[in-house]
């Protein structure tokens, strides 16, 4: 799949992004090891700490249907500028990245930036844990 058909499908997402306090769509679209792909849009709460950033959701979709790893994740909402993924998001997709994971960020018109896991968050966090058998 091409960079261009996964900010596609997070550009669908978008529209089901729930955002009555920020007005602030933003959608994503993950693409699993496995060659799956899943979308996310975020969702807000009025008490804000409850809210789910839209790479967040597209990446626990793919967890929560059976993908592993995360390949590349595309991160489109409604602004001028480049979008990139919070310090949050940025964790959780390490937690599931692999060694090449690109992160594709774009503005509203799709033009985009790649870039590598490492790029965006060169120090995470990992505890060493047995993989389960």
């Amino acid at each position: 799949m091409d960079y261009n058909e996964l900010i596609i499908i997070a550009e669908n997402a978008k529209a089901n992004a729930y955002a009555p306090y920020s007005r602030f769509r933003v959608g994503a679209a993950v693409l699993a090891e496995n060659g799956e792909v899943f979308s996310g849009a975020n969702i807000e709460n009025s008490t804000y700490g409850a809210t789910n950033c839209a790479e967040r959701t597209a990446v626990f979709n793919a967890i929560s249907k059976g993908a592993k790893k995360v390949k590349a994740v595309a991160i489109i909402s409604d602004s001028e500028d480049y979008i990139y993924p919070c310090g949050i998001c940025r964790q959780v997709i390490y937690e599931f990245s692999v060694e090449d994971t690109e992160i594709i960020c774009c503005d509203k018109n799709k033009n985009y930036k790649v870039y590598s896991m490492k790029e965006l968050l060169p120090y995470a966090f990992k505890l060493d844990i047995k993989e389960e058998e």
